[in-house]
């Protein structure tokens, strides 16, 4: 069984449970937040605007998700797409499922704003650099 992360709920460890159990977040790190899903920028990215959208529950795969968090999901994918192209004015909007990095299992959707002057190299799955 998976330690406990500080503040009741979650994993020890993982990124996402620390951020979802704590209660004095920045405003980068608390964009959004209901009983299944919360959204911060992402922290290790300069691009305004790239999102991370994750459970509030620890779960390490998509399959783990109820049928509520599975609509949940779709319904936030969408208004944040549509946040962001009125926001920033990108031309198109990535939605990325990895949760491979150590520490960040957790499953998490990068939400990322491509913008109609990124060079030819920088799209795709090299957005990620």
């Amino acid at each position: 069984m998976s330690e406990v992360a500080p503040g009741g709920f979650g994993t020890a460890g993982c990124h996402s449970c620390q951020l979802a159990n704590r209660s004095d977040l920045p405003p980068r790190d608390h964009i959004y937040a209901d009983s299944r899903w919360q959204v911060a920028h992402a922290f290790d990215s300069a691009l305004l605007g790239w999102l991370i959208l994750f459970p509030v529950r620890h779960l390490t795969s998509l399959s783990e998700l109820t049928d509520d968090e599975a609509a949940g999901l779709g319904i936030l994918q969408h208004r944040l797409s549509q946040t962001l192209i009125d926001a920033v004015g990108c031309a198109k909007i990535y939605s990325i499922l990895l949760a491979e990095a150590e520490g960040f299992a957790h499953l998490h959707f990068h939400i990322v704003p491509r913008h109609a002057d990124i060079p030819a190299e920088f799209r795709g799955p090299r957005v990620f650099g």
